[in-house]
């Protein structure tokens, strides 16, 4: 069973008009509607919203969602890598380790739908980063432990979302999140351009119009917003692109690496400087001092990164043993390959309208933009955070 938990609410229950829900496909490249057979999202970039979307840095899962349920750049949040060493409790995160995973100290800000839940807005949420977890002391009003058994799959996954929307209306939740772990697995194991990682998108595609279909058949149909997104792109890895972390720089200048795209280097007492005169020599990577992190990067300050910041080249790999899959993420979020679809359609959006690129950026908007625009959506004041409502408010009736 979903977990269900009473949150006090000290005002009254507001009652928001229409219902948001959003959607994260893993993975979803912003170009994989034009590559592959995908109609849905192409019907929906004809009667409601298209656009591509910018992640934020570094462009990988955890951080991503985690952010677009914030407003906050990762290094803000805290999740700055989907592994990283937190000195504040000396131990590390992992996404594979429940101590650090399931820790509420790991993960700063206010996720959504904590954000509606103080103001009398409840909340359904399936396997969306953060949400099983007491952030704040906080967990959304109905949510599903990624590791109950058993683990759902993507169609229980589409049948609880749309029986949330279904529930008598005083349990009703007006915002509903739900995440799906494809087309990321395909693209890392066979690459972005594979006909393995081709037949996921267009299995997903299919499954996104079944969804659809059956919120259409609600008695609410009309007061739906749907936003179908993801966390980040995709691009092609080989093994003749790889650098040797063991081989760039003797091992005792360091006394602690961590995370891979990008990777946070703690040097030894006295090797600061040797280590990044060393690697800022070398090709393909991009190297940083803490807190020299280019600006337009918004990465670089918080105490879980290391003294030297490693991020290579689109496509390149900097680590310890080169990766037998053939795609990944993680680059710099300005590179298109790491781009994001985005589509939305509902009562509140624009209806056929494709999103201009903000001049000077390879994107419409930021991810960091979605909370503030989900709060539009629910009539509620948001958090301070990063993102900023006027950048996305274009594709807003």
């Amino acid at each position: 069973m979903i977990a269900v938990l009473a949150v006090s609410i000290a005002a009254c229950c507001n009652s928001p008009k229409n219902y948001t829900v959003v959607i994260s496909l893993d993975g979803f490249r912003w170009d994989y509607p034009d590559m592959y057979e995908m109609p849905f999202m192409d019907s929906l970039a004809s009667v409601g919203v298209k656009a591509r979307m910018e992640p934020s840095f570094p462009s990988s899962t955890f951080p991503n969602h985690y952010t677009i349920a914030t407003g906050l750049v990762p290094d803000h949040h805290g999740l700055v890598n989907n592994s990283y060493w937190n000195p504040d409790t000396n131990h590390g995160y992992s996404l594979k380790d429940p101590e650090s995973r399931y820790s509420p100290e790991y993960y700063g800000g206010e996720p959504i739908w904590a954000t509606a839940q103080r103001q009398g807005v409840k909340a359904g949420v399936v396997y969306w980063v953060g949400s099983d977890i007491p952030i704040g002391g906080v967990y959304p009003t109905y949510y599903r432990n990624w590791d109950e058994d058993p683990h759902w799959t993507f169609e229980e996954r589409v049948d609880e979302l749309v029986r949330l929307l279904s529930l008598p209306e005083k349990q009703r939740p007006h915002l509903v999140m739900g995440y799906f772990d494809e087309p990321d697995h395909q693209g890392h194991v066979f690459g972005p351009y594979a006909p393995e990682t081709k037949a996921m998108c267009e299995h997903m595609d299919s499954l996104m119009r079944s969804f659809y279909n059956r919120l259409k058949a609600l008695p609410i149909a009309d007061r739906i917003n749907l936003v179908i997104t993801g966390d980040h792109g995709m691009t092609e890895i080989s093994p003749e692109r790889f650098i040797s972390i063991e081989e760039a720089f003797p091992q005792e200048w360091a006394i602690r690496i961590s995370g891979n795209t990008p990777t946070s280097i703690w040097a030894a007492p006295g090797c600061a400087d040797s280590l990044y005169n060393r690697l800022s020599k070398m090709e393909h990577i991009s190297v940083w001092r803490h807190g020299e992190v280019p600006e337009n990067l918004c990465y670089g300050t918080s105490n879980r990164l290391g003294d030297i910041i490693v991020s290579p080249d689109l496509g390149w790999q900097f680590n310890f043993r080169p990766s037998h899959n053939n795609g990944t993420h993680g680059f710099n979020c300005k590179e298109t390959d790491m781009l994001v679809a985005f589509r939305a359609i509902g009562p509140d959006f624009k209806s056929g309208y494709e999103a201009p690129l903000t001049e000077g950026e390879p994107s419409a908007f930021r991810n960091i933009d979605i909370y503030p625009m989900v709060c539009k959506l629910l009539g509620i004041k948001p958090a301070p955070v990063d993102g900023k409502l006027e950048r996305i408010s274009k594709i807003l009736k």
